[in-house]
């Protein structure tokens, strides 16, 4: 039976998995930055490949897809335009922190910028129930 021929309450919501996809994503950007400056810091390995600017950007695409889409379409179905404003509030810090050298500053701006995103995500699921 294909999913569409499902009642609503039976199939998994693709926005639900998103938001849990965003989360985890965010989680897995905080662990990087932590893993980072430990690794770094305290080895002075893999620099050249861990504080690639790339991955970074990348990161953020992915942050802001996944972001746009769940907690967008979370606004759309539910009402509520908090959870898309704090996203964007931390998809600002994401980006600023492109712009910043690497450092303590980059650092900051990009870890509370991944927590503010997941916490944008955390409400739009609440907001869904």
């Amino acid at each position: 039976m294909p999913p569409e021929a499902l009642p609503p309450a039976s199939r998994p919501s693709l926005r639900r998995r998103l938001d849990q996809f965003g989360i985890g994503l965010a989680g897995l950007c905080a662990l990087h930055c932590l893993l980072t400056l430990g690794v770094v810091s305290a080895l002075g390995l893999g620099g050249h490949f861990l504080m690639d600017e790339n991955i970074h950007r990348i990161g953020l695409v992915l942050a802001l897809g996944v972001a746009s889409w769940a907690i967008g379409w979370g606004m759309l179905r539910h009402g509520r335009r908090l959870p898309f404003a704090v996203a964007l509030g931390g998809l600002a810090l994401m980006a600023v922190a492109l712009l910043v050298p690497h450092g303590t500053n980059e650092l900051l701006l990009t870890l509370f910028g991944v927590i503010i995103v997941s916490a944008a995500h955390w409400l739009n699921l609440r907001a869904a129930h």
